[in-house]
């Protein structure tokens, strides 16, 4: 017997009925998240853009945040960011890539070092050329797309077509709408985003393949039952599961947002908004679609249902 149970074992929610609703609202945001990436776009971290990355530690109690920007104003290194980072003498600066090369880039740390002097702790520099930048990037891109390939390629040979497209689509879903939330958020886009993203690929792909096993199971079991009483009926058996699941992996998240400190705070965030998109899309988008793609050719009535055979 189960001590926690999100759910009733035996729920009987009709998710098909609200399919064109679900639709709606998902490409909806899909349409608002590409009009945000096209017109405002990410805020790329220094691992895109390239330039240099101090975190600094100061001695004498917590940092004055605009104390330190107003002194690296004055540097003329153009575009810096400074922000509490952790603790609350713990600073990250950012500084954008200067023009000139390698030597300049080492000027600005060096500048960066007289103005402070022992006043505060270097605790990490970080230099990040516009090649590695570029390559990182292109690297990035292709390994989410690659991943989606793979999706496609694994479906299509466990499952019919139908399935491939329809956890495709989840898929693409739930990616266009986190980079929506990068982009509307202004969110530092990094590698650790790329790898937030990767993740968010691989659980919504998990969850919606649970679902299809058991839409699958359904199928063969109820030759004769309507294709969205069955889909309904599916969903409600894998619901427990889903919502456990997910319920349980945003308690781990959620515990690394609070206590995890401002290194990983961006890709944690990311991840929870990932959770709860591709738990949503894996019943809301990844099972109505199948409909939509004509799975079966429904000719039988709602009451005419085909029992299970015992095995």
């Amino acid at each position: 017997m189960r001590l926690l149970r999100l759910v009733p074992e035996n729920t009987s929610f009709g998710f098909m009925k609200n399919r064109y609703i679900s639709f709606t609202l998902s490409g909806t945001l899909i349409i608002v998240s590409i009009v945000l990436f096209l017109s405002m776009g990410l805020n790329y971290g220094i691992d895109f853009k390239g330039g240099t990355v101090i975190e600094i530690e100061t001695k004498d109690g917590p940092a004055n945040i605009a104390d330190i920007r107003a002194e690296l104003s004055e540097l003329r290194l153009g575009d810096v960011q400074v922000q509490e980072f952790g603790a609350p003498n713990d600073v990250l600066i950012r500084i954008e890539r200067q023009q000139g090369g390698e030597s300049a880039q080492q000027r600005a740390i060096a500048l960066v070092r007289d103005t402070f002097g022992d006043s505060v702790i270097f605790r990490r520099v970080e230099v990040v050329g516009p090649r590695v930048s570029g390559e990182l990037a292109q690297a990035g891109t292709l390994a989410v797309l690659a991943s989606l390939f793979a999706v496609l390629v694994y479906i299509w040979f466990r499952f019919e077509w139908q399935f491939a497209v329809g956890a495709v689509a989840a898929t693409v879903h739930d990616v266009v709408i986190t980079i929506g939330m990068f982009s509307v958020l202004r969110l530092d886009f990094t590698l650790s985003s790329i790898a937030a993203i990767l993740t968010i690929v691989g659980y919504s792909l998990n969850d919606t393949v649970v679902v299809y096993d058991r839409i699958r199971e359904d199928l063969r079991k109820y030759k004769k039952k309507p294709l969205l009483e069955l889909l309904d009926s599916s969903i409600n058996q894998t619901l427990s599961r889903t919502t456990m699941t997910s319920f349980s992996t945003l308690l781990a998240l959620g515990s690394l947002y609070v206590f995890g400190g401002e290194v990983i705070r961006s890709f944690t965030f990311a991840m929870i908004w990932g959770i709860g998109v591709g738990t949503y899309s894996s019943i809301f988008v990844a099972a109505p679609i199948l409909n939509f793609l004509n799975l079966r050719n429904d000719k039988s009535k709602s009451g005419d249902q085909e029992q299970a055979t015992p095995a």
